[in-house]
C-alpha cells in the first residue's frame, strides 16, 4: 500500500515495538517525517527516523516533547495515539482487581491519551487541519470478563473517538479510531501465542472466534491507520474501523 504523505510531520506514542513501530515505519517508509515515542529504547531499520523519550501519563513532558517538535519542524500533521497496556497477572473479577492495576491502565491508555491529544490538537487547530488516530481494541466494543480496567479505557477510547471528532472537525482536524482484534505481538505472545504463554491453553478457544483463523499481524492494524492518514481519507471522521479478522461480525459471549 503506498500513500504519499510527503511533507508531513507525525507523532506516534508507544513507536518502540509491536503495532506503534508498525504504524511509523510505516509512515516512514511513505514519506512522513515521522517521531517515534515511547519510554523504552526505540530501535527499527527504517531511515531518516526521530526518536524522543515521552511518557504519556507525564503532562509536563507531553508539553516538552510536542513543543520540541514544532520547534523542529514547524508543524504536526498526523498523531497516532498507540502508547497502551494491559495487565498479565491481574485476569479476576473486578471485586479482585487491584486499584493500583486499575490507576496505571486508566492512566496509560486513557488519560495519556488525552493529556497528548489536548496539546497536539491546540497545534493542529491552529494550522487548521489534522489527522489524529486513536488505537483502540475490540474489547473498547465489546467487552470481555476479567479485564474490567482495560475494557473501561478501551471503551472510553472510542466514544472519546467519536466526540474528538465532533469537536475538531469544523478546525479541519479528522479523528478516528482503529479497534485491533487479537494481533501476534510481544504482548500477545506473552498471553497467548508463546511457547510460555500465560494462557496458551486458550488460543484455539481465542481462534476459533475468528472467522479468518488466526491472530493479525502489526503491519495490518498499520495500514488501517495509514489509509486514515492519507490524503484520500479526507471525508473519514468519527469512524471505529475493526480489524480483527471478523471476530465482531459474530461475536459471542463464551470465550
Amino acid at each position: 500500500m503506498k500513500v504519499d504523505l510527503s511533507g508531513k510531520v507525525a507523532l506516534v506514542t508507544g513507536a518502540a515495538r509491536g503495532i506503534g513501530q508498525s504504524i511509523a515505519d510505516m509512515m516512514t517508509e511513505n514519506g512522513a517525517r515521522v517521531v517515534y515515542t515511547d519510554i523504552i529504547p526505540i530501535e527499527t531499520n527504517v531511515l531518516n527516523y526521530r526518536a524522543m523519550t515521552m511518557d504519556v501519563r507525564d503532562e509536563a513532558q507531553v508539553k516538552e516533547v510536542v513543543a520540541a517538535i514544532v520547534k523542529e519542524f514547524g508543524q504536526i500533521d498526523i498523531l497516532v495515539n498507540n502508547a497502551g497496556i494491559n495487565t498479565l497477572h491481574h485476569r479476576v473479577p473486578i471485586d479482585e482487581f487491584p486499584r493500583e492495576e486499575w490507576d496505571k491502565i486508566l492512566d496509560v491508555d486513557l488519560t495519556g491519551l488525552y493529556l497528548v491529544s489536548k496539546e497536539v490538537g491546540a497545534v493542529m487547530r491552529l494550522r487548521g487541519e489534522g489527522r489524529i488516530i486513536n488505537i483502540a481494541s475490540v474489547v473498547g466494543l465489546v467487552p470481555l470478563r476479567l479485564q474490567c480496567a482495560f475494557v473501561a479505557a478501551k471503551a472510553g477510547v472510542v466514544n472519546l473517538t467519536k466526540s474528538m471528532a465532533m469537536e475538531l472537525g469544523s478546525a479541519g482536524i479528522n479523528v478516528n479510531c482503529i479497534a485491533p482484534g487479537s494481533i501476534l505481538t510481544e504482548g500477545t505472545k506473552d498471553l497467548f501465542y508463546g511457547e510460555n504463554g500465560k494462557f496458551k491453553e486458550s488460543v484455539q478457544s481465542l481462534i476459533d472466534h475468528i472467522p479468518q483463523g488466526r491472530p493479525g499481524r502489526p503491519e495490518e492494524i498499520a495500514a488501517a491507520a495509514l489509509f486514515l492518514a492519507a490524503p484520500e481519507a479526507s471525508y473519514v471522521n468519527g469512524a471505529i474501523l475493526t480489524v480483527d479478522g471478523g471476530w465482531l461480525a459474530g461475536y459471542v459471549r463464551d470465550f
